[in-house]
């Protein structure tokens, strides 16, 4: 790995990770036009991942640290919450984890240029739902899993995870800053937990890249984390979450057609 693949990767977690676009579909996406233009071939991304989910998890703390600190004393009851929250990606996600031929066709660009116009479609939705008036530590245990079983649904590239937990939260009627919150709040667990799996991974393979160059993956991840995710507080609260899906409905379409193309010629 090169550094300024290190800091592509790193560039597009950052915005992606918050900014309601997917990720993983970027990624994917990133990796296909690297080989396809430049004729780079990506490594196993199983370290990688790992290092970037470290970065942003790092800007989630940051940018939230004083209510985190809260769960430990007066919203504590919001730990609960969280649980509730991140049992259907759990139940979801390991299975599937451990499916070679799912995780294969998760890289899938064509999938990723599908599904991105849908992550849009939900984002239109979710901007016109009326002004919730519930604080995320007042939410119900069924609005929370019910804001889970959303967040389950990004585990396909392509569908975001911030986008479908924060569109939900509002669904559910969630104060917009509240929707927001709690999202990053099951990011927490969503993060460590991908990141435990692919630990799980690297040490079957071990690692051959340098201190240095992860630490710096580590350190691109988490400075555009913090601004993508201060962006993106700044967008809800104007009422311009729908803006994001005038990005992934054209480039999801895009992507489609190019993918289409390539396959018959």
């Amino acid at each position: 790995m090169h550094y300024f693949e290190v800091l592509l990767l790193g560039v597009i977690q950052g915005i992606a990770e918050f900014l309601p676009i997917s990720s993983k579909g970027h990624l994917v996406l990133a990796a296909t036009l690297l080989h396809e233009f430049a004729g780079q071939t990506l490594p196993d991304m199983v370290e990688w991942t790992i290092v970037l989910h470290v970065g942003t998890l790092a800007s989630i703390v940051v940018v939230y640290w004083h209510r985190l600190w809260r769960l430990f004393g007066p919203d504590r009851r919001v730990i609960g919450l969280m649980v509730v929250g991140t049992l259907p990606a759990v139940v979801l996600g390991l299975p599937l984890h451990e499916i070679h031929a799912l995780r294969q066709w998760f890289g899938d660009p064509l999938l990723v240029g599908c599904l991105l116009p849908v992550t849009g479609l939900l984002l239109i939705a979710g901007s016109r739902v009326e002004r919730g008036k519930v604080d995320y530590a007042q939410m119900t245990y069924t609005q929370a899993f019910l804001i889970g079983c959303c967040q389950s649904l990004a585990l396909l590239p392509g569908i975001s995870r911030s986008g479908t937990t924060i569109v939900a939260g509002l669904l559910v009627g969630l104060r917009r800053d509240s929707a927001a919150t709690f999202s990053f709040f099951l990011a927490i667990p969503a993060i460590l937990g991908a990141a435990v799996l692919e630990t799980k991974d690297l040490l079957a393979t071990g690692s051959e890249e340098p201190a240095g160059m992860l630490a710096f993956g580590v350190l691109v991840s988490f400075i555009v984390g913090i601004a993508s995710l201060k962006l993106l507080l700044r967008s809800l609260n104007h009422g311009h979450l729908a803006w994001f899906a005038w990005w992934c409905i054209p480039v999801g379409l895009v992507v489609v057609v190019w993918q289409c193309f390539s396959r018959i010629l």
